[in-house]
């Protein structure tokens, strides 16, 4: 099963960083990335910069114009090439289906800010323990999605140390079935 997750990072190189573990992990064979994308936002940019990982994830399973258009729609600005447009609703509903709605990309458009930055992340076969040891003494960034059955993101979230966060009134979960 493919799993998607968008991790959240305090630093605006933080995603840089946790990206550089990941290329690791991947070589040792202890997850397989299909594909995966940061954005960074440092503090005096007016606008987040994204980076496509392609040489993380060889073919590529979504491609830069599926990453172009979900940035295009959180940030109100088209990246990596792809135009925002008549498609923006499309896509829209299309992302829906797997669990990134309206809610959720509110919710990361507040949270990814100047000075900080975000990974977003497909992959399979993850053995978390050992990927989890090998972001040890890094950055904890906050989980803000995954697609992952409510048993297997706790494992995650204790994994990487983080703790089910107890949302507000107002704010989504982080998981969404």
């Amino acid at each position: 099963m493919e799993t998607l997750t968008i991790w959240q990072f305090d630093t605006a190189d933080g995603a840089s960083q946790a990206a550089q573990t990941l290329r690791s992990v991947e070589r040792d064979k202890l997850i397989t990335v299909r594909d995966a994308a940061t954005v960074s936002w440092p503090s005096e940019r007016k606008t987040p910069k994204t980076t496509q990982l392609h040489n993380l994830a060889g073919s590529g399973a979504l491609g830069g114009a599926f990453w172009g258009m979900l940035f295009g729609l959180i940030f109100f600005v088209p990246l990596l090439g792809a135009a925002i447009g008549a498609t923006a609703g499309a896509l829209g509903g299309a992302l829906s289906n797997v669990g990134i709605d309206r809610e959720l990309i509110q919710r990361i458009r507040d949270r990814v800010t100047p000075g900080t930055s975000a990974l977003f992340v497909l992959s399979s076969n993850a053995v978390l323990d050992k990927v989890g040891a090998a972001f040890a003494g890094q950055q904890k960034p906050e989980l803000l999605f995954t697609n992952l059955s409510s048993e297997h993101e706790a494992a995650l979230r204790e994994v990487f140390g983080e703790h089910e966060p107890t949302p507000a009134a107002d704010e989504q979960p982080a998981s969404h079935p």
